[in-house]
């Protein structure tokens, strides 16, 4: 759990401060997408059961939208569907990814 929130400070911070103090992102899609890919991984650890999981799921997609909106309020940043699309391609793949394991190699 204290990793989760851990990540979640993270990038939350990257993602709401001002462009100038970051340094150049060449691909800034593939880290939306690895940071939300890599939440999702630590939610489902943590979740205890479908529901608790199916909970941090739709809490990380409405947390992405939530990152993206703010963004339109801090200087140097605007509002990206793109990086909305990123954030949700990320929680889907582990999602995806966490139930194949679940039903091949923990059966």
């Amino acid at each position: 759990m204290v990793l989760l929130g851990v990540v979640a400070s993270a990038v939350c911070a990257g993602c709401l401060v001002p462009n100038r103090w970051l340094p150049p992102l060449p691909n800034d899609k593939f880290l939306h997408f690895a940071s939300f890919a890599v939440l999702a991984m630590l939610a489902l650890r943590i979740a205890e059961s479908h529901v608790k999981a199916l909970f941090w799921l739709l809490g990380l997609l409405v947390a992405g939208w939530l990152i993206e909106c703010l963004q339109s309020l801090v200087p140097d940043r605007r509002f990206c569907w793109r990086d909305i699309g990123a954030n949700t391609a990320g929680t889907v793949f582990a999602a995806a990814a966490a139930q194949l394991y679940v039903t091949f190699f923990r059966a």
